[in-house]
């Protein structure tokens, strides 16, 4: 064997070995599905826009969903799945029973995605592609969404109910809550700026307006107690954001620095803790809060995906193949 088979054969040698040692995952991509199913985010979209346009606060909703989904299991459309006697619904988990909402939007964008390109698109990325065009809907950040998550079989209440946030959190449960899942402090403050548009159900802030506490502004808790008697109206909502409830802003830090965060786990975000910079920085400079919102979703979105051979893209989002 000459000098340069021998060194072909040895570079060919490492190479194998380096492929056969490398662990192989699949990563995602904005383009996933540029071939396979190029028309798939213009439908998305339309199907969004559609929704949003009849509902304006289904804005809110699609972004909590994209939210509780990836904070179970990782970002894999667990969430979607209903009660079987195989599957624990998260649906009927504490955090979500009675009070998440979209179901039905992303089922209707599925079925439009499913015409076009049957069995290619996954209900995890439409989570995920819809939680982008709803915030672009109200005039809030567009960003890239990163794409090739696959479907889980399986789902799991029991996580959705220890490893949800809560609106009664306080600041320590809230960075660690998120630092679990491998977000930052900073991610988690610019994520809890989607309380800029949304609404809350009174029986989640009753009893912070009727604390007579140091924290919360006396006008603005005597404003909110005519929309929440103390002993009825359990569902009434209230919108997070009183000044601009319905546009994507900063006016939700504004808020906080006036005491007038409607729930507690907002407001703790301002109280003399260490995120009160990064508070006071998102009320001064609205792009700042932008951009940093749309990379805190987009690192939220790549928590633990199914990718390659794992997991499956269900036909109907709410059930298995």
């Amino acid at each position: 064997m000459d000098s340069i088979s021998f060194f072909r054969n040895a570079i060919v040698s490492i190479l194998v070995f380096v492929l056969l040692h490398t662990p192989c995952e699949a990563q995602l991509s904005p383009s996933f599905y540029s071939s396979t199913c190029p028309n798939a985010l213009s439908v998305i979209r339309t199907s969004i826009r559609r929704a949003v346009s009849r509902e304006r606060r289904m804005a809110a909703s699609l972004i909590r969903l994209h939210f509780h989904d990836c904070f179970v299991q990782g970002c894999d459309a667990s969430i979607l799945l209903d009660e079987t006697p195989s599957i624990e619904s998260e649906k009927t988990a504490l955090p979500n029973v009675n009070s998440v909402r979209g179901y039905e939007v992303i089922e209707a964008a599925k079925r439009e995605v499913e015409r076009i390109c049957p069995g290619v698109v996954s209900c995890a990325d439409i989570l995920a592609v819809a939680a982008r065009d709803a915030s672009a809907a109200v005039g809030g950040p567009s960003w890239n969404v990163n794409l090739g998550r696959r479907d889980s079989t399986t789902a799991s209440r029991s996580v959705a109910n220890t490893d949800l946030p809560t609106p009664f959190n306080d600041l320590g449960t809230l960075i660690s809550a998120f630092a679990n899942k491998g977000l930052s402090t900073r991610d988690m403050v610019a994520l809890s700026g989607a309380h800029t548009i949304g609404q809350a159900q009174c029986f989640l802030f009753r009893n912070r307006i009727y604390s007579n506490g140091t924290d919360i502004d006396a006008g603005f808790a005597s404003t909110r107690r005519r929309g929440c008697p103390t002993n009825s109206g359990d569902n009434n909502l209230a919108a997070l954001d009183l000044v601009t409830p319905n546009s994507f802003d900063n006016n939700y830090f504004k808020n906080l620095m006036q005491r007038k965060g409607l729930l507690q786990s907002d407001q703790v975000l301002f109280g003399g803790g260490p995120t009160d910079s990064i508070v006071s920085e998102y009320s001064r400079n609205p792009r700042t809060f932008l951009s940093d919102f749309g990379n805190a979703i987009i690192k939220m979105g790549d928590i633990e995906p199914l990718t390659g051979q794992n997991g499956i893209i269900r036909r109907i989002c709410s059930a298995i193949n």
